[in-house]
């Protein structure tokens, strides 16, 4: 996720291991892979990112609040209310 416009900027979707940390990191653009990276401190990631380049940091807490918000919204599609609730209005 790009910090200053919140756009997501690169997915993986799978295991987090380091053949995921390979997909993640070949899904980026070109432009960012000489951005710093703030991320988890895995082992896999580690070693696909350069040491000075991968941080492990309060960044992550903005792609975290936004798999919140994503797996709110998309629950809502599902449900009524954001908490389960056995009503029938709900």
């Amino acid at each position: 996720m790009d910090r200053t416009t919140r756009e997501i900027v690169g997915v993986h979707i799978g295991s987090r291991d380091e053949e995921g940390a390979f997909g993640l990191w070949n899904s980026l653009p070109e432009y960012y892979t000489d951005a710093q990276c703030f991320m988890d401190a895995l082992p896999a990631y580690q070693a696909v990112i350069d040491g000075a380049k991968h941080h492990v940091g309060k960044a992550t807490q903005h792609i975290e609040r936004f798999y919140c918000t994503l797996r709110q919204r998309v629950s809502r599609l599902v449900r009524s209310s954001l908490a389960f609730s056995k009503k029938l209005v709900n």
